[in-house]
């Protein structure tokens, strides 16, 4: 099954590529690898949510919206290289929460994030992680989240 066909499956489709915020592009190929920029959880050119997890959003919100940021990252690597089959591995993915002081679940928020990029790609979604708390990002999203996959 194609990861394509996997999406679908899911009841998911890879949206269009989110338009930069500022000076920078969505994903770079060099070589074997694409290498995404922070992707936020947009949804049709909006955040559904804003605000820092723990406080506004709940852990499970933020979960959700990881799941987002992983795909529209997906958008972003299939905009380099035409179709995710030629995805050999995701190698590396970053987690930024916008987090309340006293949050300490970054990683299960990242889960969200993980989790779609193992449900779709199988082994080859499974990658190192870093889940980091940060104290605000871009429009107030609640995550973002990158990625490095090997094609």
């Amino acid at each position: 099954m194609t990861p394509e066909e996997k999406l679908a499956e899911l009841g998911l489709t890879l949206p269009e590529v989110v338009a930069p915020l500022a000076a920078y592009v969505p994903a770079v190929r060099t070589g074997d690898y694409v290498y995404t920029s922070g992707q936020l959880p947009m949804v049709e050119g909006k955040l559904p949510q804003t605000g820092k997890v723990g406080a506004e959003v709940s852990a499970e919100e933020g979960r959700d919206l990881a799941r987002i940021c992983a795909l529209n990252a997906l958008a972003a690597v299939k905009s380099q290289i035409g179709d995710l089959s030629k995805v050999k591995r995701i190698v590396k993915v970053v987690v930024f929460v916008a987090s309340a002081p006293d949050f300490t679940a970054q990683p299960q928020v990242g889960n969200g994030a993980s989790e779609l990029l193992r449900d779709v790609l199988g082994d080859l979604g499974v990658h190192a992680r870093s889940a980091v708390g940060v104290a605000v990002l871009p429009l107030d999203a609640p995550v973002e989240v990158e990625l490095i996959a090997e094609v």
